[in-house]
């Protein structure tokens, strides 16, 4: 993670905006009075909500804890697009 001044990151906005997106990095943009502010991708900035999401529906999160013990167990099954779509009618 990057931090720099809110001059610096005005005065250079491009490279600072290609820095968070080529290098998955974020950027501190400091403020006077400790009013600061962080510039992320978008993609970053969704993977963020999604996550918010999944953690706040416990019934989904633990379901998704235990999905990823069964892929750990090798407790998988491989099912075709016409397979999982006949699932949906029944």
């Amino acid at each position: 993670m990057l931090a720099a001044n809110y001059t610096n990151v005005r005065d250079n906005f491009r490279s600072y905006c290609d820095k968070v997106i080529d290098d998955c990095d974020a950027v501190i943009i400091t403020r006077k009075d400790n009013r600061n502010v962080v510039l992320i991708s978008l993609d970053e900035y969704n993977n963020i909500l999604e996550n918010q999401f999944i953690m706040s529906n416990r019934k989904y999160y633990e379901r998704l804890l235990e999905s990823k013990k069964q892929i750990e167990r090798d407790q998988i099954v491989i099912k075709t697009t016409e397979e999982l779509e006949a699932m949906e009618h029944e």
